[in-house]
Parts: C-alpha cells; structure tokens; sequence
C-alpha cells in the first residue's frame, strides 16, 4: 500500500532523494547531496515544504516546494516556488504527483502560505492548469542583448501584482547555489545579476532596484557582454530597446508563470503588473 510523507531534511533522506533524481534524470548531474541541502535545507526564508510517496521502503514519487517572500499586490506575504518533482519509473502514471502536490497545498494553506508559484513548460503547464488549479498568468518573455533593463526606472503609484521580495540574506543564499553560481554587480541605482547558460557563452541576467539596508558583495560578472532575459516586467516599465526577441521556435520549451491562491481560492495575477526574472525561480 502507498503511504504518504512529509519530506525529511536528513542526510539519509537528501542521499535518496538523490538517488532518485538520478534514476528520473539520468542525463542530469545537477541533483547532488550538497545542491538538495543548500536547496531544501539552508534557504533563509525557510526549509523546503513537500511530501514522498514510499511503496514499503521504496522512495516512490517526491514533490517540494521551497518557501519565498514575494509581494502581491503591495503586501508582502509567504509564497512557495514549486520546484522539484520525480516520479520513480515504477509508479508513473499512477497520479502521484498530482496527490503529493494537492497534500502540500492543503498543509501550506493551513500554515499561513498565500500562494504558490512556478515556472512550467509546455507540457507541464496543462496539467497544473487542469488538475492543480493554477492560473496561467503569461508567458516569459525570452530576449538576448547587451545592456541593462531599467531596472530603477519603477512606474509610480502601482505596486507590482507579483514580485519576489529578496533579503539581503535570502540573495547571498540563492548566489551560492552550488550548481551555478550568481555573479553580482552593483552598477549605477541598480544591481546586476549573471548566471551561465548555453556553454558560457552567453549569461542569464537580472536587475534589482535593493534598498540601502542590503549590502552586498560584489563579485564582478562575466566577460561576455551577451544576456539572456528570462522573465517578466510590467507593462508599464518595458524598456528593452537594446534586447531582440529569441523566435519561439529557437526557444527549446517556452515557458510559463503559473499562479495559484492558497490564502483566497480564485484570485488570480494581473499579467500586465508582473515583475520576475531568472533569479526568481530555478532556471540558472
């Protein structure tokens, strides 16, 4: 009979969880012992939040979720990124996803989360939408350029219907992921972001406008003057003037913010008032 678990944070259980992302992605070095503690285990905003499927001592599918700060609407509150989740080759096709993400939304509501939030592609983008309940909020926009993206120039009077609220504490954590780490640059108003993507030729970018009370290190950036923008500004803000379009069929999955109430059910983001970017989720 399948049982049902919280996840555990221990050494035993981040070597299974491993164990079974090898056995799920096999071309995939990424899921380490080391980058599951620092994901699941280190993040200041929160240890990660989710639960296993085991058929007897069998690790059969696990799913988890990992605890953020964003502000919705103007107020800041506690959101969970939907992140990891393997089904081992056994027991695929039996649903289990889908049980182990309705059982973390039900305790995630009871422990005060607003909502919770993801990045999913084309093929996964159906079934959160169908069977979990999930807003499409819009497409991320994909662009290549060099320069920066006005990341101060802030439209008055509106706060963002969606933005990932970053402390200085939670920004050292997610520039140290040990399978790619974030260079940071403070240049003018705004900090720079860079993370290595497509052989290191090119690199992810991000801008934050940060108040003074963070105070990071820099750590320079990257001798390619290339970025790639993955994200979402608001409409009103869009200033992109030295970036160009990547053609959706140069693109290898497009990909979607997804969006999901836990505190009110129903209520859904304005896409025109989004501000998100590569640092927000776990692309890079």
């Amino acid at each position: 009979m399948m049982r049902f678990a919280p996840i555990a944070f221990d050494d035993t259980a981040l070597g299974g969880y491993s164990a079974l992302f090898a056995a799920c992605f096999p071309d995939s070095g990424k899921f380490t012992r080391d980058y599951l503690a620092w994901l699941y285990v280190r993040n200041p905003d929160g240890r990660a939040f989710g639960f296993d499927a085991w058929e007897g001592d069998v690790l059969a599918a696990h799913y988890v979720c990992i605890p953020a700060q964003a502000s919705i609407g103007g107020q800041v509150v506690r959101v969970l990124l939907s992140l990891n989740t393997a089904t081992h080759p056994r027991f695929q096709g039996q649903g289990l996803f889908t049980k182990l993400a309705a059982m973390t939304y039900d305790a995630a509501a009871a422990a005060g989360y607003a909502g919770v939030y993801g990045v999913a592609n084309a093929n996964s983008t159906p079934g959160f939408v169908r069977k979990l309940g999930f807003q499409l909020v819009r497409p991320l926009e994909a662009l290549v350029g060099v320069g920066g993206m006005g990341a101060s120039a802030r439209a008055a009077g509106l706060a963002p219907a969606f933005e990932r609220v970053w402390s200085q504490a939670a920004l050292e954590w997610r520039c140290a992921s040990p399978s790619n780490a974030v260079l940071r640059r403070r240049q003018g108003a705004a900090w720079q972001f860079h993370a290595p993507a497509f052989g290191r030729l090119i690199h992810a970018y991000a801008e934050l406008s940060l108040p003074p009370t963070v105070e990071l290190a820099p750590t320079g950036a990257p001798a390619t003057p290339l970025r790639l923008y993955l994200g979402l500004m608001p409409d009103a803000e869009r200033r992109v003037r030295s970036y160009v379009d990547i053609p959706k069929r140069l693109r290898p999955s497009p990909l979607n913010l997804i969006y999901r109430s836990l505190s009110v059910p129903g209520v859904q983001l304005d896409p025109a008032h989004i501000r998100f970017s590569f640092l927000d989720f776990d692309a890079y």
